[in-house]
């Protein structure tokens, strides 16, 4: 018995699905533990102090501790769920492994939705508002631009990745030829 590559392509969309679920859980698990080392970051963000000098846009700085609080666990929060809404998918994609094409296709419901919010979290979190409104990409210290990019282009691929169809008018699909 030989395993087919489009059995292989369908259990790689699982595995890498699960893969990013474990990466926003141990990130937003390791902020529960240690919110300190996070919530520095925001603060320093959000109060744009490492920005350059005379900075035009410097009115944009948010300097109200219960906000700076309220964003991290917000943040905190998103990654959780993108946590959940992935590893539910992947437990969905891995039931549908060998269903038909229609059935792993609508499997892929939680997981498109996780890696929709991903992206959302550390693209425009984090690079659109950080990077961007709070001009984070100024500051040597505080630039969580090259990170956040890394995290949405594996992600952001993933997410084109699952959504290639597996297969081409086969209504069931075995996994294994023989």
């Amino acid at each position: 018995m030989l395993l087919t590559t489009e059995f292989s392509l369908r259990l790689a969309k699982v595995l890498i699905t699960a893969s990013i679920s474990l990466f926003a859980f141990v990130a937003g698990l390791s902020n529960v533990f240690d919110p300190d080392t996070n919530l520095r970051f925001v603060i320093h963000v959000m109060n744009m102090d490492s920005v350059f000098p005379d900075n035009a846009f410097a009115w944009r700085a948010v300097e109200n501790p219960v906000l700076h609080k309220a964003a991290f666990w917000f943040i905190v929060a998103v990654e959780l769920v993108v946590a959940v809404l992935l590893l539910t998918g992947s437990l969905k994609l891995l039931q549908n492994l060998r269903g038909s094409s229609q059935e792993f296709h609508d499997a892929k419901t939680w997981a498109v939705l996780g890696l929709l919010l991903g992206v959302l979290l550390w693209f425009t979190g984090f690079m659109v508002i950080g990077g961007e409104w709070f001009l984070m990409w100024q500051s040597e210290t505080w630039n969580g631009i090259p990170s956040s990019f890394r995290f949405t282009a594996v992600i952001f691929l993933n997410l084109l990745f699952l959504a290639t169809p597996e297969s081409f008018g086969d209504s069931s699909h075995k996994g294994m030829s023989e």
